[in-house]
């Protein structure tokens, strides 16, 4: 059963630290490689770089809080889950195919992008 998790290319939790600038404010987020992959995937879904993706995660979710994120690595890591997750619910469903479904639980490996 533990297979399938320990054989998990080990390039998919290694850790990448990205810049992006936040209304003219540089910052930096560290996630491991998996999660940018899913912000990516996620991004390109919504017709943005990664980067827009995450300054317009920021800026929504700032409006709903009204306060800065205390940990915005953690969040991004929660909405890559969530993604995930409702997406594995949508491909049980017979609108979605077996090749989804088998994307969800064993991503490839693929070449990172740079934000």
């Amino acid at each position: 059963m533990c297979g399938i998790y320990i054989n998990a290319d080990p390039i998919l939790y290694e850790s990448r630290t990205r810049s992006l600038r936040i209304h003219g404010v540089i910052t930096t987020v560290r996630l491991e490689n998996l999660f940018w992959d899913v912000l990516h995937e996620i991004a390109g879904r919504e017709s943005m770089t990664t980067s827009q993706f995450a300054v317009k995660l920021y800026d929504e979710l700032i409006a709903l809080r009204g306060e800065m994120p205390t940990n915005f690595a953690s969040f991004l890591r929660v909405c890559c889950l969530r993604y995930l997750s409702m997406r594995e619910a949508a491909g049980t469903t017979a609108t979605s195919s077996a090749a989804d479904s088998a994307h969800v639980s064993e991503p490839r490996p693929r070449m990172l992008k740079t934000v």
